[in-house]
């Protein structure tokens, strides 16, 4: 690997110190410039939820710990910064040297987060923890808003297989990745994504094109090609045309296959009157005595339009959901933020009009009630001691001294840890619609350690 490269799957990015916004750069030097060596600590966050969202999934912890792990400038970096002339030698010589030796502590990947808790907290040198701000907050924020959206998905989805079909109009080849990796997490049960598979080890999966059905002369013939290939695995698209017209043919050809010992596995809908269709197909393979043929159904899905086809009745066994989740297209970003909370022992926050930050290294608790479901949480400082022991400390230290405690979880693991996670919110909190805002405290020694610092902040500002 080339000094200065971040590797995540499949994709490597060179002089990755790089994928930075200049500020950050500028901040540092000045730092060093100044003698300014002291530890940071900066908390990263969500401020407020999107709209119509009652939690988030987070994600992205394996990402940002590998980056920091990696994190150096290549001799093509610092040749760059120095082209630019507004670095001066000392400045170039210390990014030469310069890894990052920082502490983190961060909830685990596929854990459910609110509003105004931290996802991790970085502690190192101001310099370093500053130059990593815009990586960190980048490879937590895109796959924690498209895990949060592919869990509502598979909520809606109500225990049928949710199958992430958006590689092809994701934001670019890591996106379409992260998408596929994150949508698992969250429950998708297979990706069309073949990359993902050997990358993340996600079940591929995939059927045919209405351009494959179109290359033949009839379509009747499209599906007997198709069936003769791949045998009981076959799904047959069968809106080309007339999608009740391509119900019979399948039909047909499903009997064809049982007749030399094998089974049409399912058809798919991808337009048109969803509802009504899938009904009518539905009562066509059932008469022909083809009750197992599953129908599934694709076509610019998402949570809403899954939980409307399922009220009113399609009689739908699995889903495709590409483009709407894969770009979270109700809710593309979050309002997530990385925000330094103490400087060389001295506790700081900003003061601005909508964009207050809590001060100092925190720790957030989880508290359960009845039935093992969670209660509330508790947003305290970082040592602060809680008097239910079994409430459970969400952020645990990840890297230490710049090195990774221990290996990151199996993505098996993680997903696990989000469904268990999700089915323990309570039914208000969990529901996609008018969902209820789930309890966040914050605690009496945070609270006074706030004011003291505003009023610190008001008297000397």
């Amino acid at each position: 690997m080339d000094p200065g490269a971040f590797v995540s799957g499949p994709v490597a990015l060179r002089d990755a110190a790089l994928f930075t916004d200049l500020y950050e750069i500028t901040m540092a030097a000045s730092y060093v410039r100044e003698g300014m060596t002291g530890a940071a600590t900066f908390s990263l966050f969500v401020r407020r939820l999107p709209l119509g969202r009652s939690f988030l999934v987070a994600a992205g912890l394996e990402d940002v710990l590998a980056f920091l792990r990696e994190f150096r400038f290549s001799a093509a970096a610092l040749d760059y910064l120095r082209s630019l002339g507004c670095f001066d030698p000392p400045f170039l010589a210390y990014l030469r040297d310069v890894r990052f030796t920082g502490d983190v502590r961060a909830v685990p990947e596929g854990t459910v987060v609110f509003a105004e808790e931290p996802l991790l907290e970085v502690t190192a040198p101001i310099a370093e923890a500053q130059l990593v701000e815009t990586a960190v907050l980048n490879l937590c924020h895109f796959q924690t808003v498209v895990a949060s959206k592919a869990v509502r998905s598979v909520l809606a989805a109500r225990g049928r297989p949710v199958v992430e079909f958006g590689l092809r109009r994701a934001p670019g080849l890591d996106a379409g990745m992260k998408a596929a990796r994150c949508a698992f997490l969250a429950g998708a049960t297979t990706s069309s994504n073949v990359l993902a598979g050997l990358t993340y080890g996600i079940p591929p999966t995939g059927t045919m094109a209405h351009s494959y059905v179109s290359a033949f002369p009839h379509e009747i013939e499209s599906f007997r090609a198709f069936g003769r290939r791949f045998g009981s695995g076959t799904i047959l698209l069968i809106d080309t045309y007339d999608t009740i017209a391509g119900a019979r043919r399948a039909a047909e050809v499903a009997a064809e296959m049982a007749a030399r010992g094998e089974r049409l596995a399912g058809v798919r809908l991808d337009s048109g009157d969803i509802p009504a269709l899938s009904k009518e197909v539905r009562r066509i393979f059932d008469t022909a005595g083809l009750r197992d043929v599953k129908i599934f159904v694709s076509g610019g899905l998402d949570e809403d339009q899954i939980d409307r086809l399922l009220e009113q009745g399609a009689p739908i066994d699995a889903f495709g959901v590409g483009t709407r989740m894969d770009v979270s297209a109700d809710a593309p970003y979050l309002d997530m933020a990385y925000k330094l909370v103490k400087y060389a022992g001295r506790h700081v926050l900003k003061t601005s009009e909508g964009k207050t930050t809590w001060t100092g290294e925190k720790q957030v608790y989880r508290f359960r009630g009845p039935g093992h479901r969670f209660a509330y949480d508790l947003v305290a400082l970082h040592d602060e001691p809680v008097a239910d022991a079994a409430a459970e400390p969400l952020l645990r230290p990840v890297m230490r001294s710049g090195r990774v405690l221990e290996p990151p979880p199996p993505l098996a693991a993680v997903r696990e840890r989000c469904a268990t996670q999700v089915a323990a919110l309570p039914e208000e909190v969990r529901r996609l619609k008018g969902a209820a805002a789930y309890p966040v405290r914050f605690s009496d020694r945070l609270g006074a350690l706030q004011r003291a610092v505003e009023e610190d902040v008001r008297r000397n500002a």
